[in-house]
């Protein structure tokens, strides 16, 4: 057995690092929530080449000591915490004091800083963890830190890091979250030289919302403020007409801290049971308030995972200030309080253009209007000498009175008429080709020149009883057995194995009006960092500019009503970290269900009479997500059911 010995303090660091900095975003989020547990009201993030190059953030909050900068950098060193008994009523973002430590031991450090009594400021560098000398130097009210070079030091994880887009998309995302978590601080990303975002820090959750999320979520808002039993909860959630293809847009904050719970998911989503189609998901932007001693943050390394001492009373909480704001929401408008009577309109022309009720057209019996009063006509000025109305018009010929049998004799043509008025003879077509007679259908015996005859099609061994909900299809065998077939899940099969076997990328429609698409700033980024993945797909798309996403073309069999959700589940499919076989299979599928029959469509009976032969024939026996496309029931069964067995 190999002899046991401590590891070098190097060696402990780079492991510490490993649990703590995972990505250029950990570093984003360590560094950031310094910044805002130092009571900052502005704070600026740079990044480069996806935070690998360079990280820079900056503050304006209380600074650091000079002489306590090279502590700040030693494990478990923080100002946060005093006691034990702290650790029961953690109130600040960050508390283990080893976000400073693990950054520093991956990458190479600069930490500028200047307290608001201090006449000058203080410098310090960092490479490796190894700390240097504390400079003087002139610095603004604040802390500004450089990460540079990050897992330089580390070649087994800096192998793991994906493309620089990937990266930025990351830190963006953290960006959001931490913008909405604390309105009354103005943030601002730049990434490579552009600004990307740019909260006004007044302090109003909406306003966080619309710089973050955008225009068209922020419009989708239903505002909620409710809580009960020492639990408040506030902030926005979606109309239910407005629901989500995935719950990428679901972002819940606890004593301002970002966290992800399957607690408060559970909790949302339960209170639009029943009001919101299926397979789509609320958004929201839910605050938890409640004490801290009713909640342990210090679960996760990462500390996006909490604990709650009283879960029932915060899914109660969140699930009533829900419910509530829907139904207010949805529910009965009060009439206004009866007004005094109308003004009558009058009707100055008195002509047949006039409102009446229907009591007043019934006891009239439908009266033509009164015709309207003759108005003289305006007279021609003829003072000057020019053509008068009736010089230009020619006389009528004069009729002759009615014939014998009512109708009008008009009079005889002139004897002087030319002969093509008098009698027009029909001209002569050119002699037709005669042309062999092919009967339209061959009959037997009988070969036709260039056509094949087809054979009678066979009778099929089953026979279509009928639809029932618009969604099952009743069949009937020979053998008298009974199959309901989902058309959805079978028709959604034979699309998928048609897109898996297929060579060529699918035919594509270009969409009259380009959809600009805002699934969120990180699931943009996914998306447009796999391009080439969507082309595959049928999907010409393009960058929009702040988190959106432009479509010009999709597949050719796909509602072009269902672009922004298809998008969004992509999105959240290409979000979890598959392999490249597994991704593109989750992406078929999601196709496959994007372009099949919907339950409740009603279909032409040709389409089921393909979906029965497809699933009869045995070629369709699941769908792709594994669920069975048809039941059977025997005769027998079907007796026994009927007591007749």
């Amino acid at each position: 057995m190999p002899h046991i010995q401590q590891l070098p303090p190097h060696v402990a660091d780079l492991i510490a690092a490993g649990e703590v900095v995972e990505r250029p975003a950990s570093v984003v989020k360590e560094l950031v929530e310094n910044a805002v547990d130092a009571r900052a009201s502005a704070v600026v993030v740079e990044l480069r080449r996806g935070g690998m190059g360079l990280i820079r953030v900056t503050d304006n909050g209380c600074g650091i000591a000079p002489a306590e900068l090279p502590a700040a950098f030693l494990r478990h060193a923080t100002s946060k915490l005093r006691g034990p008994e702290d650790l029961g009523r953690i109130g600040t973002l960050g508390f283990r004091g080893e976000a400073l430590a693990a950054i520093s031991a991956v990458s190479r450090v600069e930490i500028q800083t200047r307290r608001r009594a201090d006449p000058a400021g203080a410098v310090l560098r960092l490479e490796g963890g190894v700390p240097g000398e504390v400079e003087e130097a002139g610095a603004p009210e604040g802390t500004t830190i450089l990460v540079r070079d990050l897992f330089y030091n580390t070649p087994a994880r800096l192998k793991f890091m994906k493309k620089d887009s990937a990266e930025t998309a990351a830190a963006a995302g953290l960006m959001q979250h931490l913008a909405l978590s604390h309105p009354a601080i103005s943030f601002k990303f730049i990434k490579d030289g552009q600004e990307a975002l740019h909260t006004p820090g007044d302090g109003r959750l909406d306003s966080a919302v619309y710089a973050a999320l955008g225009r068209d979520f922020a419009r989708s808002l239903l505002p909620v403020n409710g809580g009960g039993d020492g639990v408040s909860v506030s902030g926005f959630i979606t109309r239910p007409l407005q629901g989500r293809g995935s719950r990428g847009m679901q972002t819940f904050f606890v004593n301002g801290r970002f966290i992800k719970s399957q607690l408060l998911t559970a909790a949302l989503e339960e209170g639009y049971r029943n009001q919101i189609m299926k397979g789509r998901f609320p958004g929201c932007v839910l605050a938890v308030t409640l004490p801290v001693t009713a909640v342990d943050v210090n679960v996760h390394p990462a500390k996006t995972q909490v604990k709650f001492a009283q879960e029932k009373a915060v899914f109660d909480a969140v699930y009533h200030t829900v419910l509530d704001a829907l139904a207010a929401e949805g529910g009965p408008v009060s009439s206004p309080a009866p007004a005094a009577e109308p003004e009558k309109t009058v009707n100055p022309r008195g002509d047949f253009f006039r409102t009446m009720d229907a009591k007043t057209y019934r006891e009239q019996g439908a009266k033509p209007a009164a015709p309207p009063p003759e108005k003289p006509l305006p007279a021609w000025n003829t003072e000057r000498g020019g053509p008068r109305l009736s010089d230009s018009v020619l006389p009528l010929p004069k009729r002759e009175p009615p014939a014998p049998g009512g109708r009008t004799a008009f009079p005889p043509l002139r004897d002087d008429a030319p002969p093509s008025v008098l009698r027009r003879e029909p001209e002569k077509a050119p002699p037709k080709e005669e042309r062999p007679f092919v009967p339209a259908i061959p009959q037997a015996g009988t070969e036709v020149p260039g056509q094949e005859a087809l054979e009678p099609q066979k009778e099929a061994p089953w026979r279509i009883a009928g639809e029932v909900l618009r969604t099952y299809i009743v069949c009937e065998s020979e053998a008298g057995e009974v199959f309901i077939i989902d058309k959805h899940a079978a028709h959604e099969r034979i699309n998928f194995d048609r897109l898996k076997a297929a060579l060529e990328p699918p035919m594509r429609q270009a969409l009259l009006t380009p959809a600009a698409v805002e699934p969120g700033r990180e699931e943009a980024a996914l998306l447009l960092e796999n391009l080439p993945l969507l082309e595959e797909f049928g999907f010409s798309c393009e960058d929009f500019g702040g988190g959106a996403v432009l479509v010009r073309e999709v597949p050719a069999d796909m509602d072009a009503a269902d672009v922004t959700s298809t998008l969004e589940e992509i999105a959240d499919k290409l979000r979890q970290g598959r392999s490249p076989a597994e991704r593109r299979e989750a992406l078929l599928h999601t196709m496959a269900c994007k372009a099949a029959i919907k339950g409740g469509w009603k279909s032409d009976p040709a389409e089921l009479r393909a979906l029965v032969a497809k699933v009869q024939s045995g070629e369709v026996r699941y769908c792709p997500h594994g669920r069975p496309v048809a039941v059977k029931l025997t005769k027998y069964e079907l007796e026994k059911m009927f007591k007749r067995a």
